[in-house]
């Protein structure tokens, strides 16, 4: 890596958080957290990430869903890769608000499941971080 990739992750339970972002910060990224999803959209809309490791069970309930749909129809935010840790199955027939069933619920790029092995978040940051950079330099 050259240099140091910056990450934000939007998930309400401290502990896991500073779990996930010691993992991190040990292998070399500068990691940002919010704790609610309010705080967590307005961070995406103020700062420069790379990538956002996104939690889906939040507040009221899977405001996690509304946020990479948001994302989606900002022009600038819908190019940032999305990785969700949640612990909700994907195969479970989840009903997302005003969405029907679907295998890929919302448009991200990849999904684990809360607990994520520390290996496995880290080959998944980095193939997320290294396919944005492939993307931007065919543009």
């Amino acid at each position: 890596m050259t240099a140091q990739k910056k990450l934000l992750i939007i998930d309400d339970d401290p502990d896991f958080v500073e779990g996930i972002k010691s993992i991190l910060e040990t292998a070399g990224y500068e990691v940002e957290a919010q704790y609610n999803p309010k705080d967590g959209f307005r961070a995406l809309e103020t700062g420069k990430f790379d990538l956002l490791l996104l939690d889906i069970m939040m507040g009221r309930g899977a405001e996690g869903v509304m946020i990479a749909r948001k994302m989606g129809k900002d022009r600038k935010l819908r190019e940032m890769p999305v990785l969700i840790i949640t612990g909700i199955r994907e195969q479970i027939a989840y009903l997302f608000p005003g969405q029907p069933v679907h295998p890929h619920f919302v448009d991200v790029d990849e999904l684990v499941e809360k607990p994520v092995e520390p290996g496995l978040l880290l080959e998944r940051v980095n193939a997320l971080l290294q396919a944005a950079e492939t993307k931007k330099a065919k543009r």
